[in-house]
């Protein structure tokens, strides 16, 4: 296992690296397509359907991590979108602006990398493909002197009363501290069911997996849930220290299979 320029990763048949090339990120979309689209029944105003192609009008500014399978000749089963604050989407705009109120973050002075649209293809989940993508996002935020990490982490299902018992678990033990808690918007929180009230082992079963993975490397949640309808989702916004990342990273990949 090494790592090298551009955030590669490597293991086995499986090697990360950023996309160089038109045909590169056609690969990340048409794997998006199958996971947010196929799967989830995510929809949006620039999918194209005609061409399986999941992509939006931030494509052209994110970094496209690409997890890649040699023994599959190169096929795409991983990725991520990696937006640094110093190259900004459409109108100086991260993605999570359209979601979140990310005043207090862009007020703490930190530098900070947005994450988005991270899917792993079904054959490879629960296993060591999202622990190599995440050490590769963390050489990627230190190579770029990121410090705080971000961005939406989604339930499937846009029905705040039924998910109300994860979400509010994640309010009541993960809410981040006060100079980094980003508000969703609208930010309503008459979903959230008291402390006492918890059945916290379904709460927690409740979890997905991803954002298990976030909370596991010292993640924050912000204030609220954005209801995706578009994308048949709720979103929570995550929040995370990329030195701890950093470190936390490297802990989980010696524990992987």
């Amino acid at each position: 296992m090494g790592a090298g320029a551009d955030s590669r990763i490597r293991s086995g048949s499986l090697t990360t690296r950023l996309a160089t090339s038109p045909a590169d990120l056609r690969a990340a979309q048409a794997l998006r397509y199958r996971v947010f689209v196929d799967e989830l029944g995510g929809d949006g105003p620039f999918v194209d359907h005609d061409a399986a192609l999941e992509k939006d009008a931030f494509d052209p500014y994110f970094d496209h991590l690409l997890l890649i399978d040699k023994d599959r000749d190169g096929q795409v089963v991983g990725v991520y979108r990696l937006l640094p604050w110093d190259r900004l989407g459409p109108d100086g705009r991260f993605y999570c602006d359209g979601e979140f109120d990310l005043t207090v973050l862009r007020r703490s002075g930190k530098r900070m990398l947005e994450l988005g649209r991270s899917c792993v293809d079904p054959a490879y989940r629960g296993g060591l493909a999202m622990m190599l993508m995440w050490q590769a996002v963390a050489a990627y935020a230190m190579d770029r002197g990121a410090e705080i990490l971000f961005g939406a982490a989604s339930f499937p299902g846009t029905d705040l009363s039924g998910l109300a018992q994860p979400l509010s678990w994640l309010h009541h033990t993960h809410l981040a501290p006060a100079n980094l808690r980003v508000n969703s918007i609208p930010c309503r929180l008459e979903y959230l069911v008291p402390l006492g009230q918890l059945n916290m082992r379904a709460a927690q079963r409740a979890i997905p997996p991803l954002i298990r993975s976030y909370l596991r490397l010292g993640a924050y949640i912000g204030e609220g849930a954005f209801v995706d309808r578009a994308f048949n989702t709720t979103d929570v916004c995550i929040i995370l220290d990329a030195a701890r990342l950093s470190a936390q990273a490297q802990t989980l990949i010696r524990r992987a299979p």
